[in-house]
């Protein structure tokens, strides 16, 4: 006998309490259920286990809009983190509803039953189990948790020391006293710099291009004065509203005056290194917020250049030797040990096999509904954060939005609702693709859905427009079918 209940949710990171925080407070009749592919919540969290992992947003805008983020440190470490979110689960009663160990491979919509029947394996019976509800709602993030992105470089199969990726980290890498070099310019990268540094001989981040890098305090002294004079909730709201509005600010006008922003960005740089070096290793060839820019608290990244206990070398890899990496300059880094932060392998939807009627959906070949829903993919709802802000501000937007829908449906008895594209909608562009230039992004461009020229279909990547859109307008608008039988 099938197992009903009224919404699937599909992880447990952030995208997944979130969401589940937001049915229990504002959906309390319905029944769910998180399904967590690994044996922890956390997602991304509890994943990456390498040196100083930490936030690469202000936690303020990272954390949820319900739960105050109360540490003093607004870039946080990831354990403190994980703490945060282990006390959201705690206090929303979240872990009766979790099963771990669960991963979702195929989800069959019927309409004539207006139901779907999820298939999952648990990895620990190793048996599948069949699972009917009325809504899907998918927080499984957006790359493959089995391994992280490693070009292929040529000879690495000769080299005698030790290659890691970020992703695989553990307690045994040992890089005490040892020759490091660091593939990779991203927010990865930066971060493990500095900590490695602190034991290692020598350290080495090797970039094929250099990335905008910024320093930010780790403490945000706005909300320190608010916190000593308001209540936590109210100190929060506005410091988060105050953040919102500085990162919106930033993204646009580096967009209108790309020129003015690079050479502002930096000058900032000049603080701690010296023009050349700046020049050399830290001027990117493309213009701000074509790509993530990479926060550093404190400016630590740039301190352990300048203090001489790290180094940058912008270059290409040739070949691998037995202890070393040769450039195409023709150059060559020594190295006991290669840490290939170079990325991640894009997985949208967790790669579940998505069938509609019994005709199988390709996600690149529909149209993207408010960045949350797709063109004819009934009663399903999937969390895709933002590129230019905090991943949570979309994450509780979408759930906020899918409460919604929920509770209007019950109301007046609809069955299921799916977004149909008007024929007024052209289709524009791709989704991510088209404005952000990360390798990553570009690698995985093909999986991505479309976006239409024009609301709801167009992606906006603008919190402030989102949340007034998803706050206030109208459910039932001209691109979204409702459907009583």
């Amino acid at each position: 006998m099938e197992t009903y209940i009224d919404i699937a949710v599909i992880g447990a990171g952030i995208s997944g309490i979130s969401a589940a925080s937001h049915l229990k407070k504002k959906c309390p009749n319905k029944s769910f259920k998180i399904f967590e592919k690994r044996s922890a919540i956390g997602g991304t969290w509890d994943l990456f286990k390498y040196p100083g992992i930490r936030s690469d947003s202000d936690m303020f805008t990272l954390g949820f809009s319900f739960k105050p983020w109360k540490e003093r440190k607004a870039i946080a470490d990831g354990p403190s983190i994980m703490n945060y979110l282990k006390e959201t689960v705690s206090e929303h009663e979240l872990e009766e509803n979790i099963n771990y160990n669960q991963s979702l491979i195929k989800a069959e919509w019927s309409t004539e039953k207006a139901i779907w029947k999820i298939t999952l394996f648990n990895s620990i019976t190793n048996k599948e189990e069949i699972i009917s509800c009325k809504f899907l709602f998918m927080c499984s993030g957006y790359y493959s948790y089995d391994k992280g992105y490693t070009p292929e470089f040529k000879g690495i199969e000769n080299f005698n020391g030790s290659i890691v990726h970020p992703q695989k980290w553990s307690e045994e890498v040992d890089y005490d006293n040892k020759k490091v070099v660091i593939i990779g310019s991203g927010a990865t990268a930066v971060t493990l710099v500095p900590e490695i540094a602190k034991k290692a001989s020598k350290v080495t981040m090797l970039q094929r291009s250099p990335t905008y890098i910024v320093a930010y305090p780790d403490e945000d002294m706005f909300s320190n004065i608010l916190k000593a004079i308001l209540p936590s909730k109210l100190s929060y709201a506005l410091t988060r509203f105050r953040n919102v509005l500085v990162q919106q600010w930033i993204y646009t006008q580096c967009r209108k005056f790309p020129k003015y922003m690079k050479k502002f960005l930096l000058n900032r740089i000049r603080e701690y290194l010296s023009d050349d070096e700046i020049k050399k290793n830290f001027t990117p060839s493309y213009n701000p917020w074509e790509q993530r820019m990479c926060l550093v608290p404190n400016g630590d990244f740039f301190l352990s250049i300048k203090e001489n206990k790290a180094s940058v070398v912008t270059d290409e890899i040739s070949n691998f030797t037995s202890n070393s990496i040769k450039l195409k300059s023709g150059k060559e880094l020594d190295a006991d040990l290669i840490v290939t932060a170079t990325g991640l392998n894009l997985k949208l939807l967790g790669g579940v096999d998505l069938i509609v009627d019994g005709k199988t959906v390709e996600i690149s070949s529909t149209m993207t509904y408010k960045s949350m829903m797709f063109s004819d993919v009934p009663n399903f709802i999937s969390t895709f954060g933002y590129l230019n802000a905090s991943w949570t501000l979309k994450a509780d937007l979408t759930s906020q939005y899918a409460c919604r829908l929920i509770n209007l449906m019950d109301k007046k008895s609809y069955k299921y609702c799916s977004p149909k594209i008007p024929s007024n909608v052209e289709e524009d562009k791709d989704w991510l693709a088209a404005d952000f230039s990360s390798g990553y992004i570009q690698r995985a461009k093909h999986l991505f859905p479309k976006q239409g020229n024009k609301a709801p279909w167009k992606n906006y990547q603008n919190y402030i427009k989102d949340w007034f859109d998803i706050k206030y307008n109208k459910l039932q608008d001209p691109s979204m079918k409702f459907y009583s039988k």
